[in-house]
């Protein structure tokens, strides 16, 4: 499948949970390439200085993912600032509570299905039909390598992980033949505040600066799926096939339960605090 191609120099990007983490690095990269980019976030006076640091080809301003009305009003206000359309949007929102799956609370349920899964699909329904009217467009999807991979202590993390693979796979086939591609990029644990407090062992770890590489580098390639690291995507696919007692074994040495039993409760009551407060 062939995509009309998309200049970054000029082009115009929207970013969903932009003020930090992968969102912030994403958005740093992006001006690196000669875009312009708005970012979105629910907190709307860290996003509005983080633009503010960027420079003038930021700008900063509220979203709530799980809100559409605040959704296409982010997107309006992206419009607006540029007089242009929205050459690509990056759905990066998202929240990771850890805890056994038998002591998290309805409440905190929801709220990670609301911001990992409905924030996608708002985000998605809300810029796909101004793309496709206009014939070229790319969405990116950031999911995680828990949505192939199972994992002990993230259960409905895991699930709205997988929700967001499934997603954007299907959506994609429904965008060929319009020039629109759609992907998703799979990180590995990220070196960001949604693993704090979590010793992840032999797990492995990237920076946030490498998954908005891969971000960036879809633009080009519109690959459906990109794993970062790339290895531990090709494992996570083949985690079905690897016979059960072997897998166990794995998972015990390379402490798959470690959002559980490796958690330094200080630090991650930080984040948990934060979020729990949405």
């Amino acid at each position: 499948m062939t995509y009309p191609r998309i200049d970054l120099e000029g082009a115009t990007i929207a970013i969903t949970g932009a003020a930090r983490g992968i969102g912030l690095a994403t958005a740093k990269a992006f001006i690196e390439a000669g875009a312009y980019v708005a970012l979105g976030d629910l907190d709307e006076a860290l996003a509005v200085q983080a633009a503010a640091d960027l420079g003038d080809h930021a700008m900063g301003h509220a979203l709530d993912v799980t809100d559409k009305s605040s959704y296409a009003a982010f997107l309006d206000a992206t419009a607006q600032w540029r007089g242009l359309p929205l050459d690509v949007l990056v759905n990066n929102a998202g929240v990771m509570p850890n805890g056994a799956f038998l002591e998290q609370s309805d409440r905190i349920d929801q709220l990670t299905m609301d911001v990992n899964v409905y924030g996608v699909i708002h985000g998605m329904r809300l810029a796909l039909p101004g793309m496709v009217e206009r014939g070229y467009g790319h969405v990116v999807n950031v999911a995680s390598l828990a949505g192939k991979f199972p994992l002990q202590g993230l259960a409905v993390y895991n699930a709205s992980k997988f929700a967001v693979v499934g997603l954007t796979a299907a959506t994609r086939l429904e965008m060929e033949g319009t020039g629109v591609s759609v992907s998703t990029v799979l990180p590995s644990a990220v070196r960001t505040e949604l693993s704090s407090g979590i010793d992840l062992g032999f797990l492995p770890t990237v920076d946030p600066e490498d998954i908005a590489a891969a971000v960036v580098r879809t633009v080009k390639t519109r690959a459906g799926e990109t794993s970062v690291p790339g290895y531990v995507g090709v494992l996570a696919n083949a985690h079905g096939l690897i016979p059960g007692p072997v897998m166990r074994a794995f998972r015990k040495v390379a402490h798959d339960d470690a959002a559980i039993s490796r958690v330094d409760d200080d630090v991650r009551r930080v984040y948990l605090d934060r979020i729990e407060k949405q």
